[in-house]
């Protein structure tokens, strides 16, 4: 039996950096990375960017549904998501995902130390480097390495992120759902 999808060489990918070997995140998170990294392969996308990080937690992390709310929701998104290679992303392609800005969160929101990571040179758009990061600053001020949750957090905290515009056309209210990830950011 065939694959239902051909091999694609990794060579448009820069994966130098492994992110599955760093120790600020767990086991679960560098799978979701590892998913994220699949799927940018398969899409013929040049980067990694924060949808791909989306699709990957919302396939494999029961804590991220779970912030959505029902299976209808959480079924509505990776449909979007789906559509990312047969049109809703294909605006996209060719394009670096890249607000210019780091991720606007404080330390008082959660997060500490975020700064923009180098990762446009390590197979990560700009904007998903930072989500990592921000990631990995988040649970070291709990003393833990980062799970999906926070690698969530640090993803929808950024307007300009590829994954807000897909949470924001399947109806997700996403301030929303940084309250209910951030404490004391709703008030």
């Amino acid at each position: 039996m065939h694959p239902r999808i051909p091999r694609q060489p990794a060579r448009e990918l820069d994966l130098r950096h492994r992110v599955d070997d760093d120790a600020r995140i767990g086991a679960e998170l560098a799978a979701v990375v590892a998913g994220a990294r699949r799927r940018a392969v398969r899409d013929g996308d040049r980067q990694i960017d924060t949808a791909h990080l989306l699709h990957s937690l919302l396939e494999s992390d029961p804590d991220v549904r779970a912030v959505f709310g029902g299976p209808a929701r959480v079924a509505r998104l990776l449909g979007y998501l789906v559509q990312r290679s047969i049109g809703y992303g294909l605006r996209w392609q060719g394009s670096v995902e890249d607000s210019g800005s780091v991720p606007a969160v404080t330390g008082a929101e959660g997060f500490s130390g975020c700064a923009p990571a180098a990762a446009d040179a390590e197979g990560f758009s700009p904007l998903a480097g930072s989500a990592l990061e921000c990631a990995c600053a988040r649970a070291a001020g709990r003393g833990e390495r980062a799970r999906g949750v926070d690698l969530l957090a640090a993803i929808v905290a950024d307007p300009d992120a590829r994954a807000v515009e897909v949470l924001s056309a399947a109806g997700v209210d996403v301030r929303e759902v940084v309250a209910s990830l951030v404490p004391g950011a709703g008030e």
